[in-house]
């Protein structure tokens, strides 16, 4: 039997109070006939509440459950498989501990569950499942802060998805990666010799003042402008740091619920233009065009003004949120993901940025100790 929480009561309360287990039911992604999703996203994360604990001894424990974003899920799901698999200490192609100066005989999260003095699971298993949720950056952050999953992810700051709030101080932010939101456009627009605009005229198409490729020196062809639904993280971040405002408005054709369909949306038109998440840059039929910004030209894989740059616009970190402090049980897994090794096998492979040495000891500084 599942219940119902009230916002202003928060999962930790809720957990430490109830011992009534119940189901986890994870909703995936899913689009409508016509391609483009609604406003609201056109897909939802859907869970119950699970009883659980921090208990290191407890013989049996419900899942640590994350969900949100679909920029950080590509993070997350990663780590969640290689958490979930829980691959022993010999095995050192999948758990490379040796490479990170990480002495264990312990299999991958028996030994980072064990930092805060959790036993190791049964037969092989992990001491407690890791499961990741797709929907957006909104939905995340509303769902952690009413008690419904443990960890919200967002591709965009809390204070921009949810504005009207008087206080964010429950709110824990574990900066886990950062993405140089790239613009991307339909494959024949960069082929017909569009490579760069300049940022008025992306804030001009965006505005809808800008209707045609020929204004930008394309071919004669409306430019169609995609983006993602409101509520998304990724939205948020790109009109924020574009018009200064994350409610600002824009002109756009069809708006799409996650990156994946939005790739797949630029890459199957001939006169698309998007901004996305650079964990899908590499969809084919798209190609990433350069951003002049204030003078100066910022580039896909450019080494000296690429999109890691700090100086880039749309660059933005990525952000798993906990409520109300952060427990054993998520500092076990957000410390794996923020150590070198969760760095290296989560972060950079789904080509986003890896945090620097600094950020990286200030992130784990937000946790709780070890034992």
């Amino acid at each position: 039997m599942s219940r119902q929480l009230s916002s202003g009561v928060s999962r930790r309360k809720f957990l430490v109070t109830s011992g009534t287990a119940s189901a986890v039911a994870l909703a995936g992604c899913s689009s409508s006939s016509g391609g483009s999703e609604t406003e609201s996203g056109g897909s939802e994360e859907t869970a119950t509440e699970t009883s659980s604990s921090d208990d290191s001894s407890s013989g049996s424990m419900g899942p640590l459950e994350s969900g949100g974003s679909s920029t950080v899920y590509p993070i997350m799901n990663t780590a969640s498989s290689y958490w979930n698999a829980n691959r022993p200490a010999d095995d050192t192609e999948y758990w490379p501990h040796g490479e990170y100066g990480i002495e264990t005989d312990k299999a991958l999260a028996n030994y980072w569950a064990s930092l805060y003095g959790f036993d190791a699971g049964e037969d092989g298993d992990a001491p407690y499942q890791v499961t990741v949720a797709l929907s957006h950056s909104g939905t995340g952050v509303e769902k952690v802060m009413n008690g419904q999953i443990d960890v919200g992810n967002s591709s965009g700051n809390v204070q921009d998805e949810l504005p009207d709030r008087d206080s964010y101080d429950s709110f824990i932010d574990h900066v886990v990666g950062v993405d140089g939101q790239p613009l991307v456009v339909s494959q024949e627009i960069a082929d017909a010799g569009v490579e760069k605009i300049t940022g008025q005229q992306l804030k001009d198409i965006y505005k809808g003042r800008l209707t045609n490729w020929s204004e930008v020196g394309g071919p004669d062809k409306d430019i169609q402008v995609l983006g993602r639904v409101k509520g998304s993280g990724t939205r948020t971040s790109f009109v924020s740091n574009v018009f200064d405002d994350p409610k600002a408005e824009t002109s756009v054709s069809n708006r799409y619920g996650q990156n994946q369909r939005l790739a797949q949306a630029i890459a199957q038109a001939d006169n698309a233009i998007s901004y996305l998440a650079l964990a899908f840059i590499d969809t084919d039929g798209l190609a990433p065009i350069a951003l002049e910004w204030e003078g100066t030209t910022y580039a896909y894989q450019d080494d000296n003004n690429g999109l890691d740059s700090k100086e880039y616009p749309l660059s933005r970190d990525l952000h798993c949120y906990t409520w109300e402090g952060t427990s054993k049980k998520e500092a076990a897994v957000l410390r794996m993901v923020l150590s070198d090794f969760g760095q290296d096998t989560f972060v950079a492979p789904n080509n986003y940025f890896r945090l620097s040495k600094r950020r990286q000891e200030e992130e784990m500084a937000k946790l709780p100790e070890t034992v």
